[in-house]
């Protein structure tokens, strides 16, 4: 077993890290307190490399592997979760199901400017009461006189509402073939569709500078050719596309974790508390220990389950694994980091107290930590 990475993958490792340490860092807290999505940032990372990644290059895209991809989200969620919830919502959901089931047309006509990161796409999927039960979607789209005529609401969909936005996939209701079991089907809408409105969300407690928006459609209508993929397909699509979305969430457990961890050691080492550092304290230096373990171990989980979906084998158990310790891992770092501070990891001028906010979205996005135990336990045979 070989655990290095690639020459490749160490520059990309790097460049992203400088990117995020350069660029990202020194707007973070002002991006976070006053809600603003970054335009500017957003689009420097398109330039980067960092939109379309696993996508061929015939259609704009870098041609890259998973591992690469969560490496380069992982680095960034090491200074900021917002800005990795772009890249990673924007891969993993908005450009991966057109990617996937689009028509040679569909993909030729939105793909290159989504890959350069010239526009965003969102992903329709969660609604008020369909969540993790997200079959209980009502959301409906009727196809009259060649068009789809979409009726419904969307809530918590990211990259939906800025000026980037070219669009959404929606999943709506399109029948029950007669047997009162929906079947659900993907169909695209762009902006600017008379009867779509995308509504820009604030007031959040975590991936305040992400952008997260609320869709409404009111006899929206699109032509039929606008189905991605086979009618009443949607549901099986959407399963697919969160196993894959999963390694990105992980990604951002990993590097948020090892941010609140680099934060909390640099600070042990340099705080004093009677005469000495606080790391050489036996109960923060062990607390440290900890954290670097638990941290290796999401790592180490994340990246087999990135060779797994790269080697084209079956890697959802290790998917919805990776996704749930990872998250799990951050959770405890980042509470961990913030005692180590005391009382000024309850400030929002050291980064720990964003670390610990961000994470909470991680336990509950792309499928809740209860869902994640669903799931792992299925492949169990339970």
């Amino acid at each position: 077993m070989n655990y290095d990475l690639s020459a490749e993958q160490e520059m990309l490792k790097k460049t992203v890290r400088d990117f995020a340490e350069g660029e990202i860092k020194p707007v973070r807290q002002k991006l976070d307190e006053k809600e603003e999505f970054s335009l500017e940032l957003t689009k420097k990372m398109g330039q980067l490399g960092l939109f379309g990644m696993m996508v061929s290059p015939e259609y704009g895209g870098q041609g890259s592997d998973y591992l690469s991809y969560c490496i380069a989200v992982e680095e960034i969620a090491r200074v900021d979760g917002c800005q990795a919830a772009t890249v990673a919502a924007e891969n993993a959901l908005g450009i991966m199901p057109i990617y996937h089931w689009g028509t040679e047309a569909q993909k030729k006509k939105y793909l290159p400017s989504l890959c350069q990161g010239e526009k965003l796409w969102g992903f329709g999927l969660t609604e008020a009461n369909a969540g993790s039960d997200a079959g209980n979607s009502k959301t409906t789209a009727r196809l009259e006189n060649g068009e789809w005529v979409i009726n419904g609401s969307k809530i918590f969909i990211t990259n939906a509402a800025n000026p980037m936005t070219a669009g959404v996939t929606v999943q709506a209701v399109t029948g029950d073939g007669g047997s009162g079991k929906k079947r659900m089907s993907c169909i695209i809408v762009e902006q600017g569709t008379p009867g779509f409105t995308a509504r820009e969300m604030h007031g959040k407690l975590c991936w305040r500078s992400s952008n997260t928006a609320e869709l409404y459609f009111e006899d929206v209508r699109v032509p039929e050719e606008n189905l991605l993929g086979q009618k009443d397909q949607g549901f099986p699509m959407m399963l697919a596309t969160l196993d894959a979305g999963r390694l990105g969430i992980a990604a951002m457990g990993v590097g948020g974790a090892q941010g609140a961890f680099e934060a909390a050691l640099e600070h042990a080492k340099v705080r004093e508390t009677f005469g000495k550092p606080l790391c050489k304290h036996q109960t923060i230096a062990f607390k440290l220990a900890d954290m670097a373990m638990e941290i290796e171990l999401a790592r180490t989980l994340l990246y087999k389950a990135c060779w797994l979906k790269d080697q084209g084998r079956p890697f959802g158990k290790e998917a919805s694994m990776a996704k749930l310790y990872a998250s799990e891992v951050m959770n405890r770092v980042a509470d961990q980091a913030v005692q180590i501070f005391g009382g000024y990891g309850l400030m929002e001028e050291y980064p720990v107290a964003k670390f610990f906010r961000d994470q909470k979205l991680l336990e509950i996005g792309e499928g809740s930590s209860e869902v994640q135990r669903i799931v792992i336990s299925r492949y169990l045979g339970c």
